[in-house]
């Protein structure tokens, strides 16, 4: 079964606790109270541990908070949303119950972003995975809203991004002439061979698709995982041959 059939229903909520589990409690219609964090070690969901569980309820009720920020839910991003999420038709229904209990909550995003920011410390791969899911949903209609960009930064601030890494993420998906290849390498022009090197083979390592789902990256993200590490190579490569590093 998709992480999608396993996060809808009182089991999830109980096993992930804090505030995304409260929404998933609240959605199955339980009421959640005093519950194990997921992060003092929850019991796996059928093959989902609380991290997977986690990751996709986070991207939900994230961009149901930035739906808020400007006040409109395109068809783009609501398509934006499902191809993002390869949701199956059967479970659509089940998602947008979460979509729409997080859109109505009057509780801010910010407690939603700082249990995502505590359960994944330390792996910024997957952190920054949530961030650009986002961004996906929020670039669905061909443009980022300001009150959009400052939304998505707040995230990321919270996550724990300095400024520069807000910036790489945004000008991936922004730029209209293509990404500067060294920002994407996170490295300077005046970096070294033997840096852009060691630069390109960190980012390899940390963003495999197979690194990322084992750390609590739900398979089916593995399309936007897949998309991270071609930018990876993308930008190595026209640094490469601009340099004639072998």
């Amino acid at each position: 079964m998709s992480i999608w059939g396993k996060i809808i229903g009182g089991a999830a909520g109980f096993a992930l606790g804090g505030p995304l589990g409260a929404i998933l409690g609240a959605t199955a219609g339980h009421v959640v109270d005093k519950i194990k964090s997921a992060a003092n070690g929850g019991p796996q969901l059928g093959g989902h541990d609380p991290r997977q569980v986690a990751f996709a309820t986070g991207v939900i009720v994230l961009a149901a908070k930035m739906a808020k920020v400007d006040g409109h839910v395109s068809r783009d991003e609501i398509n934006a949303f499902k191809r993002v999420f390869h949701i199956p038709p059967g479970e659509e229904k089940n998602v947008g119950r979460i979509f729409d209990m997080a859109r109505a909550s009057s509780d801010g995003f910010e407690i939603y972003a700082r249990q995502i920011a505590t359960m994944f410390r330390g792996e910024h791969a997957l952190l920054e995975g949530i961030l650009e899911a986002l961004y996906q949903i929020a670039m669905a209609d061909g443009e980022l809203h300001p009150a959009e960009q400052a939304y998505l930064k707040k995230v990321a601030h919270i996550f724990g991004f300095a400024d520069v890494d807000f910036d790489r993420v945004h000008h991936a998906y922004t730029a209209s002439n293509g990404a500067d290849p060294y920002e994407q390498l996170g490295v300077t022009r005046d970096a070294s061979d033997d840096e852009l090197k060691a630069a390109h083979r960190k980012l390899s390592r940390e963003n495999h698709p197979d690194t990322l789902m084992a750390k609590g990256m739900p398979p089916e993200f593995i399309e936007q995982a897949n998309d991270k590490m071609a930018r990876i190579n993308a930008a190595w490569d026209q640094i490469r041959k601009e340099r004639g590093i072998r």
